[in-house]
């Protein structure tokens, strides 16, 4: 009887031990950075998309305005793919109400930001049929193929800066290399919608994400 009691109870323990094991790994879900040296801010957000379950299924990208890069990834948190980006020329995080029904010979340099924000992204063409990725329609931000058509702007040389105050020339939009928009991009957003999470560079955060719930003990330079 006694065997028959030790034996229920070390299975039950190790059932328990098991539960706690599959519970704890189930509460802390990170995305996958692979090799990429991304900053703290984007391993945080990127961290409590995948636990939270924030990007409902869909793929999801993570815009660094403070690193110019972008981070592509599935809906579970395995990276997809990474590249430098350009942003639009002014630091903020928010746009100028109206600015997406202006034209762009209108908008000033100081106004000529990326906004930041969680917005549903899908895949159409501009007016010339180049494909886009939508990021914000109503303020007439999308994340698109680099544009070299003005050679004065020296984008593809920008992209390829180390410095990410050199990719600082948009009015707003977002431009990745040529080949990482159709080798990534399209192919993430080809059958679906996903969510586009660009990362505040004056505001904190939290008051750009609402329901942002990562731990900021449980996270330090470490993981950079």
């Amino acid at each position: 009887m006694r065997a028959i009691t030790a034996a229920l109870t070390l299975g039950l323990a190790a059932a328990l031990c098991v539960d706690s094991v599959g519970a704890a790994a189930q509460s802390d879900r990170r995305a996958n950075f692979e090799h990429e040296n991304a900053s703290v801010a984007a391993r945080k957000v990127a961290d409590w998309v995948v636990d939270s379950g924030d990007s409902h299924g869909m793929p999801f990208v993570i815009v660094e305005k403070t690193d110019a890069m972008v981070y592509v990834f599935n809906a579970d948190g395995r990276l997809r793919g990474a590249a430098p980006a350009l942003l639009g020329l002014a630091l903020g995080d928010d746009s100028v109400p109206g600015i997406g029904e202006r034209k762009l010979a209108t908008i000033l340099p100081e106004e000529r930001t990326t906004p930041a924000g969680r917005f549903v992204a899908s895949l159409d063409r501009n007016l010339h049929g180049g494909e886009i990725l939508w990021v914000d329609y109503e303020n007439a931000i999308s994340l698109h193929p680099v544009i070299t058509t003005d050679p004065t702007e020296h984008r593809a040389q920008r992209l390829a800066s180390p410095s990410p105050r050199e990719h600082r020339i948009s009015y707003g939009c977002i431009n990745v290399p040529v080949a990482f928009f159709r080798r990534v991009i399209h192919t993430a957003f080809a059958r679906t919608n996903g969510v586009v999470y660009v990362l505040p560079e004056v505001r904190p955060v939290r008051d750009v994400f609402s329901n942002y719930g990562v731990d900021e003990s449980a996270h330090g330079p470490a993981g950079h």
